[in-house]
Parts: structure tokens; sequence; C-alpha cells
């Protein structure tokens, strides 16, 4: 429900609460019927509208009603959305200020004896209520406050591993490319070597300069952290991931198809991650079950799929320790190569289906 719906939900409450001392008013107060104090009260509660924007008109109205109607319904909404919407500080001030009136209020002559009950019975009951909501809405401010860093924790969490994941994949390059431009500015210095004197030797030893400044620009752009230093491997390392997963429980079946290991290095890192994550994520929420991996491509794309079934509820087995940003390392990997990444229950079983262009 939105913001604007739950405030209208509010008013009306409070609206149908405080018809039911129409009856009341109309027969003590003299200058008001039933039709007007219906009017009345209905326009002071839709100040309760204004409840998140501006609290302190609803909390004025309620005093005000306080004094004129002795009414203290109002009061309760508005001492609520103080608590709730502006925290400890401006709630305690106004169920200080509320009280103060009530005080003054029943100080004035002639006022206890038109409301029938005497200070000290009514000052027992306003005094608790005044407490109590402003009290709820300060609980549930604290709340508030408590999700919205829960939320930013997971958010700057789910961030920090995009970022990772990022440097992970410069890192790659650089290592991928770097070594492929290395290879080129030797050969072209070989093949430099053997024409020196012909027309292209010089062709030659420009080609590997240009290898060279590459090969440094590369260095200067993407810096690769101290501590990921070994590359990511490619589809030479999942057999070892297939044997580790099962080592730690869950059996891997495991599909390359011979087209899909033909396709580039930079490709299968990306295989060789998401198909670590999602074998991490299975041991984890999933022991002992099988997982099928299957890696092929399909057309102009590469197709990366890993299923496996859910895990039996267990009331014994305790909740594995999870940080849960696989699935946003996945998606950067996978998307920073063009592809998109699904990943969720289908069936009673987890999929996780990756399609990207295969590069051949």
């Amino acid at each position: 429900m939105s913001p604007r719906a739950v405030d209208a939900v509010t008013a009306l409450s409070c609206f149908a609460l405080m018809l039911l001392d129409v009856p009341g008013l109309a027969e003590a107060d003299n200058s008001l019927g039933r039709v007007s104090a219906t009017v009345v009260l209905a326009a002071g509660a839709a100040t309760l509208l204004l409840r998140r924007r501006a609290p302190w008109v609803p909390y004025l109205v309620a005093l005000g009603f306080l004094g004129w109607l002795h009414e203290l319904t109002l009061i309760q909404f508005a001492l609520y959305s103080l608590g709730r919407f502006r925290g400890r500080v401006a709630g305690a001030v106004a169920t200080a200020g509320y009280i103060l009136t009530a005080y003054l209020l029943f100080s004035t002559p002639g006022w206890p004896a038109h409301r029938g009950d005497s200070l000290s019975e009514f000052l027992s009951l306003v005094v608790p209520i005044g407490v109590l909501a402003s009290g709820v809405g300060i609980a549930a401010y604290r709340q508030d406050l408590i999700r919205e860093l829960e939320t930013q924790r997971a958010e700057t969490v789910a961030l920090q591993a995009v970022q990772k994941e990022r440097t992970s994949v410069a890192r790659d390059v650089h290592d991928l490319v770097g070594r492929e431009l290395t290879m080129l500015a030797v050969r072209a210095e070989v093949l430099a070597v053997r024409a020196r004197g012909e027309a292209h030797g010089a062709d030659f030893d420009e080609l590997a300069e240009t290898a060279r400044r590459a090969h440094h620009m590369l260095n200067e752009i993407i810096v690769r952290r101290a501590d990921e230093r070994t590359a990511t491997p490619g589809l030479e390392g999942l057999p070892a991931l297939a044997a580790e997963g099962e080592r730690m429980g869950s059996p891997v079946e495991l599909t390359i198809t011979d087209r899909a290991r033909r396709i580039p290095a930079l490709r299968q890192t990306a295989v060789y991650r998401v198909v670590q994550e999602c074998l991490t994520n299975a041991a984890k929420h999933a022991p002992g079950e099988t997982v099928t991996v299957h890696i092929d491509v399909e057309g102009a794309r590469l197709r990366i799929e890993v299923g496996n079934p859910l895990a039996a509820e267990d009331p014994a087995r305790e909740e594995p320790v999870s940080s849960g940003t696989g699935t946003f390392s996945m998606r950067e990997r996978v998307e920073s190569m063009g592809g998109v990444l699904t990943a969720g229950p289908r069936d009673g079983a987890y999929h996780v289906l990756a399609l990207l262009p295969s590069g051949l």
C-alpha cells in the first residue's frame, strides 16, 4: 500500500472513532449539532493527510479539539505521527506540550466541572494516552531507521560485489589481452630480425613497437589488485570445480560441447565464474543434491545452464552463512560481455541460465 493510501486509511480510522463521540458532543456543546459536529471532526481528521510532511498541523488542531470539544482521539494519532515521522525529540516535546496544555485547560475555572471529572482523574487518562501514543510512534521510527540501514547495507554489499567482479574482469582482460600483445611483439621482433635490410623490415619494427606501447597502455589503464594476482581459469578449470563440488557433498554432472570448447578465453572466464558461484550456492543451500551443468553454443549465443533440486526443509539444519552477493557477481560478469543472466526457483529446482555472445 502506498504512503498516501496509508495516510488516507489513518484519517478515515480516526474519523470513524471520533464519530462515536458525536452524540455526546451535540448534547454537551450547544454550539454544535450532530451535522456540524460531524463536519468539524471530519475536517480535523483530514489534517492527518499531512502527517508525513507537516505532522505539527494535526497536532495543533488536536490541541484545539482538546480545549474546545474535549476530544482525545485526534491527539493520539497526532502524537503517534510526530514520533513516527520526526523521531524521539519531537515526540517528547509534543507529549510534554500536550500534557501541559491539558493541565492548563483543566486548571481553568469551570472546565473540570463542565467535563464532570476531577483533574487527577482526567490526568490519569491524559498522561498514559500521550506517552503511549508517542512512544509507539518513536518505536516505529526506530524500526524504520533500522530497516533503512539494513537496506543501505545490503546495497553497499551488492555494490562492493559488483565492483570486485569488475576488477576481476579487468584483471582477466589484462592477463589475456596482455599475453596476446606480448606474443605479437615478440613475433614482430623475430620477423624484423629476419627481414632486416629488406623492404618490410622497418614495418615489422614499427609493429613490434606498437604492440609494446599497447601493452604498456593496458598496464596503465587496468591496475590489478595485489590480492588478486591469480587469473581466472577457463573451461580447463571446470573439472576441478566439479571434483571440489563432489567433495563438498554435491555431485556434479558436467557437460561441455565441442563447439563450446572453442569459445575465446575471456568468455571462458565468464563460464568459470558462473559455474563456480552456482556450485558454491548449491553446496550451501542444497547439500547432497546433484547439480547439472550444461555449456553449449547455440547459433551465435553461448548458453550456460546450471540447475539443482531444491533442498527439502530440515528444521535441524542450520542456515548457511551467505552474503547473498553471488548473483550480483555472476550478473555483472555476464552483462559486462553483453549477455543476460536469470536465476531463481522453477519446477522444484533452482535454475541459473546465462546467455551471452559466443565470440565465434
